[in-house]
């Protein structure tokens, strides 16, 4: 009764991620990097004819999903640094968590994609212009955004069920599913079976994608005779075993761990590096560590 009787909340107070001058502009900085890198990134691959090939088809997806991800998510963040009210509306706070649990998602597939590439690339190399085919890629990346979609759907369901009734202060710096769930006044069960499912039937699948593929891919580079032959098969893929470990150790840390009141600080920072240093990372990775996009870079 008392349920049915309270006062929805309409508009939730986000907590400040710092209040250090140097950090906040630190963070920016951080944000242009993200945003003129991952733009870079695309624009070099559309205009180099020597980066129309699937590694680069799928890496150009990444780069779009990065710069979506983050700009849901550090713009709010950094206007929140010099306003007085960091407050955002009801239906914006579910916005952020559908965009962000569609393209995080996303993200996850995408780099099981560009493993199984590697891994089709590196161990059957005969075949691979004719598995990894322009149609294929696009079922790819399809499905992928697909699966994205799904979750973001999944979680902005598993919210809509929750009820909002005392405090309204999320304790992080965004609209995350995790604190929702905390804050909410109403039976959290849906919203628990939706997330844990979604972290393990997804995250969990493409990681074993990345996973086996990686040991099918060492074990075909430690047959092969030559030195010089195993550090060109290992320099195909070093970029992107990079990404993956930095998205999946973090995404997995977040989501899957136990929750505590003691973890809430580190938390915060975990979700930091994943919302803002990742989507920065990444095409500084691949333009630093590979040397065909260093190439296209120079012409």
């Amino acid at each position: 009764m008392a349920e049915s009787n309270c006062t929805q909340t309409t508009e939730f107070s986000l907590t400040e991620f710092t209040d250090n001058t140097v950090a906040q502009v630190t963070l920016f900085l951080m944000f242009l990097v993200t945003v003129l890198g991952n733009l870079g990134m695309i624009a070099l691959i559309r205009v180099s004819p020597q980066l129309h090939s699937p590694m680069y088809y799928f890496l150009g997806n990444l780069a779009f999903v990065d710069l979506c991800s983050s700009t849901i998510i550090t713009p709010k963040m950094l206007v929140d640094f010099i306003s007085e009210k960091k407050g955002i509306t009801y239906a914006g706070c579910v916005a952020q968590v559908f965009i962000f649990d569609l393209f995080g998602m996303t993200e996850c597939f995408l780099l099981a994609m560009m493993a199984y590439d590697r891994y089709m690339a590196i161990c059957h190399p005969l075949v691979y212009p004719l598995v990894m085919s322009p149609k294929c890629c696009f079922q790819l990346v399809t499905g992928s955004y697909l699966v994205g979609l799904t979750n973001g759907m999944g979680q902005t369901i598993g919210m809509s069920n929750l009820s909002f009734c005392g405090s309204s202060v999320i304790d992080l710096f965004f609209c995350d599913i995790s604190p929702l769930i905390s804050l909410s006044t109403s039976d959290t069960t849906l919203s628990h079976i939706i997330l844990r499912t979604s972290a393990s039937l997804f995250g969990v699948s493409s990681s074993l994608v990345v996973l086996v593929s990686y040991v099918a891919i060492i074990s075909t580079i430690l047959n092969i005779s030559s030195a010089e032959g195993k550090r060109k098969a290992f320099s195909t893929c070093a970029s992107h075993l990079t990404a993956v470990s930095i998205f999946y150790g973090t995404s997995l840390f977040m989501y899957l761990k136990p929750s505590s009141d003691s973890s809430r600080k580190g938390d915060k920072w975990t979700a930091v590096f994943y919302t803002v240093v990742t989507p920065m990372l990444n095409p500084l990775i691949y333009s630093l560590r590979n040397k065909e996009v260093k190439e296209a870079l120079r012409r």
